[in-house]
């Protein structure tokens, strides 16, 4: 059997800058460039929810732009997808990033980034990584 694991979470925006229209611009552009599902990459635009340029009324304070994937056993090219993301990351605007990856033989991994200031610019270095695991078994200990 294949093992397979699930990658899901999302990426946080500045409530307050939320607003700005080109912070929406340069998020929807850094999510628009990734390639293509077809083309095999670790993390494609196909797995993300894409921003819209105006605020919409089903967002409170918060933009939150979520994704999520399968993959085959992503835990053996983790150390690459989470390069990829954090490149990602660079090229926009946020406060926090959360990702869950469930893994049938590792359990379960939260990472969460932080964005060092009030929130990311492109562009930046700085930013916090924090993971978490559990693993739930059902041996009855």
């Amino acid at each position: 059997m294949d093992q397979e694991s699930i990658v899901y979470g999302c990426i946080k925006h500045a409530a307050y800058l939320r607003d700005k229209t080109d912070h929406r611009q340069t998020n929807r552009q850094a999510l628009l460039s990734l390639p293509a599902a077809n083309e095999w990459p670790l993390i494609s635009r196909e797995m993300f929810s894409i921003p819209t340029l105006a605020p919409t009324s089903g967002q409170y304070q918060t933009e939150v732009l979520h994704f999520g994937a399968s993959y085959k056993a992503i835990e053996y090219e983790w150390n690459q997808w989470i390069a990829d993301f954090e490149s990602l990351l660079r090229g926009m605007y946020w406060v926090s990033a959360t990702v869950h990856l469930e893994t049938e033989l590792s359990g379960t991994h939260t990472f969460t980034w932080n964005a060092l200031a009030d929130n990311h610019q492109p562009g930046s270095e700085e930013m916090q990584i924090h993971c978490e695991w559990s693993q739930e078994t059902a041996l009855g200990f």
